[in-house]
């Protein structure tokens, strides 16, 4: 996965409920780490790149996440873009995807209060405790010691897409250059697939991905840009103490 990843369980299950879910869940990640690393030359993904099998002979979760992938592009007018780089990388949908599967498999084996970390790109069911709500921090992009945001947050995915942490990475593909008016885009969805997949469409469209976010009505965003200015939706869940960049 190229990332690190926690899980954290908040029900008062049985111990070995809690470990062999946990395991499950990093047993399911390692599969998609063989299956969709572009880093990998065994990978079903690096097979597909290099002509070796074709889109209708990869497997249903192949399959599954190129047609995912399709319909973003569709959806984002063409800004989130597997092929940006001129080769198939599918791996800004597939973290979150992929996490968004391991949180909805907990949930069903009745661990329904969790939160999965899959590199900064969170999934949370549930509460960390009674009254209580999961708080997740948005990196400061340019002060490692501190937080942009902290949101409070029960049944959501909050995904963040920003050059803080790999530098220039993310494509504008109709220029083929790298985008750079943004410094970080957040947005916090129903489902952390899409809502990983929103934050770096948003990221590829520069200023103009502000209105785009604004005008979507599923979704809460912040966005940060190279100039410092912040920008955030009127419903963003901000923690109760929390001292934001914007008003």
């Amino acid at each position: 996965m190229g990332t690190a990843i926690s899980v954290d369980i908040a029900d008062a299950a049985p111990p070995e409920v809690a470990a062999a879910c946990a395991e499950q869940a990093f047993a399911w990640f390692r599969e998609v780490d063989e299956r969709f690393s572009t880093y990998k030359e065994h990978s079903e993904v690096s097979r597909l790149r290099r002509g070796e099998i074709s889109a209708g002979q990869a497997s249903d979760g192949l399959r599954q996440v190129l047609a995912a992938c399709a319909d973003l592009w569709t959806e984002t007018g063409g800004f989130f873009d597997a092929s940006a780089t001129g080769l198939l990388d599918p791996s800004g949908y597939v973290k979150g995807w992929s996490a968004q599967v391991a949180s909805d498999r907990l949930a069903a084996a009745g661990l329904g209060n969790h939160c999965v970390n899959a590199g900064g790109d969170v999934c949370v069911h549930g509460r960390p405790g009674p009254g209580r709500s999961w708080r997740v921090g948005v990196q400061h992009p340019w002060e490692r010691d501190r937080l942009a945001w902290v949101l409070a947050v029960e049944d959501v995915a909050v995904a963040t897409s920003g050059t803080y942490e790999r530098g220039l990475h993310v494509v504008d593909p109709f220029t083929g250059r790298p985008a750079a008016e943004l410094r970080s885009v957040t947005v916090v969805g129903a489902d952390l697939g899409a809502a990983d997949a929103y934050a770096t469409a948003a990221f590829a469209m520069g200023r103009a991905g502000i209105d785009w976010l604004a005008a979507r009505g599923d979704v809460e965003w912040a966005v940060i840009c190279e100039d410092g200015r912040a920008y955030r939706s009127p419903g963003l869940p901000l923690a109760p103490d929390d001292a934001t960049l914007a008003p």
